[in-house]
């Protein structure tokens, strides 16, 4: 009877062995759905490719042909200096530093406060804009569509309306950098906040918090480093940006580069160009120190 109720009783190694074959069988059907979908995207991508090197007019030839062109004229606008001359040629090749140092210095101050103005923004819909953060579909939609409307209209297009509306000067470049300062520093941040610990904010709504106070001592906490890191790159952007709204009026030293180029002044191009790449470079230097030290400083507190 022993040996009867064994031999009828189930396996437990077959058992075993059949779970494992329908594991097996489930990983590869995953496997095979994956890659499927791997090579569909990459299919996709191919085909996005080579529709946008048709409508694009790219021509590998033409860029190869065309690089030493572009050479020629950069070298064009460099200086004739000599060793023996040399003071009289950097003074002749920047004879318009002090004039050229205070339109470079008001193109700092322009990306510096328009990189403020659209911070504070910025961080006032990110926390409306975070789907995790917001109950309401249509307070979350409405800042979404307002952060999207301020980043995907070029700066240039901002900078001739305000031109038109408060006339030529600093102040429409200012109000350009900032609304389009708005919109990308607004979409990073909100990213920022869905990704918070959401512990803390179940501690502070037990405590009887209401949704600012939320907002404030539990996730700001958490992304303020974050904060600090994206707000510093987006002053490096802005300040090259900046240069470049002198095109339509909007002040700062691009509007005197952009007088060089129509008039062909070439060693003047040159030269502003030098200014705004070492400015930049000294920008990217300070931001990046302080990015460290912030950096340094959390993970001491975390530890």
């Amino acid at each position: 009877m022993k040996l009867l109720g064994q031999a009828s009783g189930p396996s437990p190694g077959g058992g075993q062995n059949g779970r494992l074959a329908a594991f097996e069988q489930r990983y590869r059907q995953e496997q095979g759905v994956r890659l499927f979908w791997t090579g569909a995207y990459a299919l996709l991508f191919l085909v996005a490719l080579a529709i946008s090197i048709v409508v694009s007019d790219f021509n590998l030839p033409g860029l190869i042909k065309g690089l030493p062109k572009a050479w020629n004229y950069i070298a064009g606008t460099l200086p004739s200096l000599s060793l023996k001359t040399l003071w009289a040629d950097l003074a002749d090749w920047y004879w318009g530093l002090r004039f050229w140092l205070r339109l470079l210095f008001e193109t700092i101050l322009m990306g510096f406060i328009g990189t403020v103005l659209g911070g504070i923004v910025a961080l006032a819909l990110s926390f409306p804009a975070a789907r995790n953060l917001v109950e309401n579909t249509a307070i979350y939609f409405a800042a979404r569509r307002a952060l999207e409307f301020f980043r995907t209209v070029p700066e240039l297009v901002f900078a001739l309306i305000f031109v038109f509306a408060f006339g030529l000067g600093p102040f429409a470049g200012v109000l350009a950098i900032a609304v389009h300062t708005a919109g990308s520093l607004g979409k990073l941040f909100a990213e920022v906040n869905e990704n918070v610990d959401e512990r803390p904010l179940d501690g502070v709504r037990a405590a009887g918090g209401n949704w600012p106070m939320v907002m404030r001592l539990a996730v700001v906490p958490q992304v303020l480093p974050n904060y600090a890191s994206y707000l510093l790159l987006r002053f490096e952007i802005n300040v090259r940006g900046a240069s470049a709204l002198g095109i339509v009026g909007a002040g700062g030293i691009g509007q005197e580069l952009y007088v060089a180029i129509r008039q062909f002044e070439y060693t003047d191009i040159s030269a502003i160009m030098l200014m705004l790449i070492i400015t930049t470079s000294i920008i990217d230097v300070i931001c990046e120190t302080i990015r460290h030290r912030l950096i340094g400083h959390d993970l001491t507190l975390g530890s």
